[in-house]
């Protein structure tokens, strides 16, 4: 299956995940809750990141433990860049983390039926960066509670 091309005149914002599996990011989070860079697969969508465009913290796992979902939105501050050689890209944000009972988790976003065709729900081992249209951001928004 190929992956829908992003296009620019479309794009509300980029969503990044983070597997709260394999990472403590509640704990995390909870020390520091401004993501400031994240790991991101190089690749044409990567090459579309630019400073200014929205991006939303997607936090996956199990289910069993955390209400998994949207915890955070923000903004993309710059280009995605290299790491050290054998490292990952990353791009820079501006991304603080909602507080606990402001996140949205996946089971109401799932049953509205604006999102419920979200590219992390048809595709949720793609690599970062995911995306939502302009009208799934707009959906969003209405659940969020700013």
């Amino acid at each position: 299956m190929t992956e829908p091309r992003v296009r620019l005149d479309d794009l509300g914002a980029w969503l990044i995940k983070g597997n709260a599996d394999l990472v403590d990011l509640a704990a995390w989070f909870a020390r520091e809750p401004l993501v400031t860079s994240w790991c991101v697969r190089p690749g044409y969508r990567t090459r579309l990141m630019r400073a200014g465009q929205p991006v939303v913290f997607w936090a996956s796992g199990s289910r069993l433990r955390l209400p998994y979902g949207v915890w955070g939105i923000g903004q993309v501050t710059g280009e995605a860049e290299p790491g050290p050689p054998g490292q990952q890209w990353s791009v820079p944000l501006d991304l603080p983390i909602l507080d606990e009972k402001d996140r949205v988790p996946r089971q109401r976003l799932r049953a509205d039926d604006r999102l419920a065709a979200l590219e992390v729900f048809r595709q949720p081992q793609a690599a970062n960066p995911s995306y939502l249209t302009v009208a799934q951001l707009a959906a969003l928004r209405t659940h969020l509670p700013i």
